[in-house]
């Protein structure tokens, strides 16, 4: 089990670091800065609150610069122009976050951020919609299928269990994928490490000097 995990780990770090260093790029040839990540329930709520939290970080802070995260799980319309209208689609990656591939609101948005994307690099003369796809679109689910019919590159999945609790999921591809793009994947390790640390807090620290025993109870 835990070979998988790292095996999805490793992936996350060599793409994020690809695409943060400009290996990897848009359909254009510009760089990707902007990444809106399309989930809903645990797919958006905790990465969006350790998003926020990463803010007051200095190193996570610095490390942002010059990018933008967003998270859109609302599907009005509206929400989607607000969302995209200051976002250049040449420099824009969007992030679909659905174990199934199949969670209505999720795919009803990430249809429409495809179209988005799409219409505007066709604008610019860009008509090769599998091409614009495979470079600005990624998945972080488990229906491999279902995300390459979508246009998504199989390389560009990254996969998670059903073990993953929703609740739970943000230290899994759904949080850790959207953050290291935006913080890079050092400070995501770096999270991840703190979050074991607190697990092994939990299992040997007394009930007394437990910190989520006494959250739980208070």
């Amino acid at each position: 089990l835990m070979d998988e995990v790292h095996a999805v780990r490793d992936q996350i770090e060599a793409f994020t670091n690809k695409l943060r260093n400009g290996t990897f790029v848009g359909a254009t040839g510009k760089p990707l800065v902007n990444f809106v990540c399309i989930g809903i329930g645990g797919s958006q709520l905790g990465p969006e609150f350790v998003m926020e939290a990463l803010r007051a970080d200095p190193i996570a802070a610095t490390a942002a610069k010059g990018r933008t995260l967003r998270f859109l799980a609302n599907v009005d319309p509206v929400d989607f122009q607000l969302c995209t209208q200051d976002l250049d689609a040449d420099e824009t990656l969007i992030v679909v976050i659905s174990k199934t591939f199949t969670t209505a609101e999720t795919m009803l948005n990430a249809r429409t951020a495809r179209k988005w994307v799409v219409d505007s690099l066709a604008a610019k003369g860009l008509t090769d919609e599998s091409t614009i796809a495979s470079k600005h679109i990624i998945a972080v689910s488990s229906a491999i299928d279902k995300c390459v019919d979508f246009g998504i590159d199989k390389a560009n999945i990254f996969g998670f269990w059903d073990w993953v609790g929703g609740r739970f999921s943000v230290c899994s591809a759904v949080g850790i994928v959207p953050l290291s793009l935006q913080y890079g994947y050092d400070v995501m390790s770096s999270f991840l490490d703190g979050a074991h640390n607190m697990d092994e807090h939990f299992f040997t620290a007394p009930l007394r000097e437990n910190i989520p025993v006494i959250l739980g109870l208070l």
